[in-house]
């Protein structure tokens, strides 16, 4: 697997002993655009894995995003978190052995899902972290929804494992949360903003960033390899593959 958004195409002997065992449980439909990657790389990754016809185990519970992002911009943190565990409530009652939320922003209430059921939640940093220490840098560029670049909760995580993290200036913020929920969460695909990433990548690399976490499942549908000239960390692509590998047991 490459960092740029794509699966790797070399082909990689399966191991026919090993198929899926464990239940994924996904929280998906945030926005649906991005979920749609979760199921194809996980599948892919299990082929990649096990051969044959072997595919995932997996359920997902897709939620209507327009809700949680009216409890986003509000500010009402605790509802969404409540409407989240009552999803991954329905997810263990449905036999997951795990859970995996399939967005960068809501991690912001993984305590709430956490809390909701004994299940372990597989957080979306942590698979990032571990491709970010792979590539042996110091400095990463965070990108993502405004609350993921200005609130503490997944700079900390990533802090937690040693890297320093930078966002970009407030006007490239805002430009980048516009085009995160105005167009890439509508499947919208402009070369306009997609011209407006890349200056803000480079001004991350201008800073010292060694790589550039795309930290929000969307941002990969818009940018890759191409537009940068450092590594780009497509969070959905590392956090699917972990999720596939831990259902393999």
């Amino acid at each position: 697997m490459n960092y740029s958004g794509h699966m790797a195409t070399d082909p990689v002997a399966p191991h026919p002993a090993r198929t899926p065992q464990r239940m994924i449980g996904l929280i998906g439909g945030m926005s649906w655009e991005s979920t749609l990657p979760y199921y194809r790389h996980i599948n892919e990754v299990v082929r990649r894995e096990c051969g044959g016809l072997h595919s995932a185990r997996l359920l997902l519970y897709s939620v209507d995003f327009a809700d949680i992002e009216a409890l986003q911009h509000a500010g009402d943190w605790d509802a969404a978190g409540e409407a989240l565990a009552d999803a991954a409530r329905a997810l263990r009652a449905g036999g997951a052995d795990f859970l995996v939320l399939c967005t960068n922003t809501m991690h912001r209430v993984a305590g709430a899902i956490e809390a909701a059921t004994p299940l372990r939640l597989l957080h979306i940093a942590d698979p990032t972290a571990d491709a970010l220490a792979a590539l042996d840098i110091a400095r990463v560029g965070l990108l993502g929804t405004r609350f993921t670049m200005e609130q503490p909760f997944y700079r900390e995580r990533l802090e937690a494992r040693g890297f320093e993290v930078i966002v970009p200036e407030a006007e490239a913020r805002a430009d980048v949360h516009r085009i995160i929920y105005e167009e890439l969460c509508v499947g919208v695909l402009r070369e306009a903003s997609r011209q407006r990433f890349r200056e803000v990548i480079a001004a991350l690399v201008a800073q010292g960033a060694g790589a550039v976490v795309l930290g929000c499942t969307e941002i990969a549908l818009l940018v890759g390899a191409a537009d940068a000239t450092v590594p780009l960390l497509d969070t959905a692509l590392l956090h699917a593959e972990a999720a596939a590998l831990r259902s393999l047991g």
